[in-house]
């Protein structure tokens, strides 16, 4: 009698979890809201294959992460334009989902491969991530899930720069009032690093913009 069916499924190879998470996102544009079952169904595909993704990332719990693996699984999610697709997707995924993406943000933005952060050199191609990024502070459903993933990218000089030559930059200060106080104080938290994080940047930023930075002050 064979027993094959008890043998575990093979884990997912890097490739294969970037190209799994492509496909579950691209599918929820296929799903209508009257398509309820449909969608749910979609949106669960979605958070299995992060919470895979976190898993290849982070380990388990009692496995550690394999390093080679992370290193190629930020390099295919890069070249398959997931990051793109995250991001874009993130006012509609469930608390889990932008969880779990939050937390596998910050890993995959500090993987190096031959020396060179290639998620963030993705970033760098398409800057106009980070103004989505700033411009959902307007959502509360997900501005304290922006806000965690901006700070990380903040990091970088390269992007910290963008943000503040950047016609979003102007939005904390608006970001910074708002009336809800949680988005508001994650706001602030945002702008006081894109202030302090990189002071030759900022140096330079208020010499050209004094005037400007000024009259949102006063």
């Amino acid at each position: 009698m064979s027993f094959s069916f008890f043998k575990p499924s093979r884990p997912k190879t890097p490739p294969e979890v970037a190209k799994a998470i492509k496909d579950s996102l691209n599918a929820l544009d296929t799903k209508t809201v009257a398509e309820v079952k449909a969608l749910e169904k979609a949106m669960e595909e979605v958070e299995k294959n992060f919470v895979t993704m976190r898993c290849m990332l982070s380990g388990d719990g009692e496995v550690e992460p394999n390093v080679e693996q992370v290193s190629q699984l930020a390099l295919e999610i890069s070249k398959e334009d997931v990051i793109s697709l995250v991001v874009h997707k993130l006012p509609i995924l469930g608390w889990e989902a932008r969880k779990d993406l939050v937390h596998c943000w910050s890993i995959l933005l500090k993987q190096q491969v031959d020396s060179k952060y290639c998620c963030v050199e993705y970033i760098e191609k398409h800057l106009e991530l980070l103004d989505f990024l700033v411009v959902c502070y307007d959502n509360k459903e997900i501005a304290l899930n922006c806000g965690n993933m901006l700070r990380e990218c903040i990091k970088f000089p390269s992007l910290a720069q963008y943000i503040l030559n950047s016609a979003s930059f102007v939005l904390f200060f608006k970001f910074v009032e708002l009336p809800n106080f949680d988005v508001a104080s994650d706001a602030f938290s945002t702008f006081k690093d894109i202030l302090t994080k990189h002071a030759s940047l900022v140096a330079e930023y208020l010499t050209g913009h004094y005037d400007e930075v000024h009259l949102h002050t006063v």
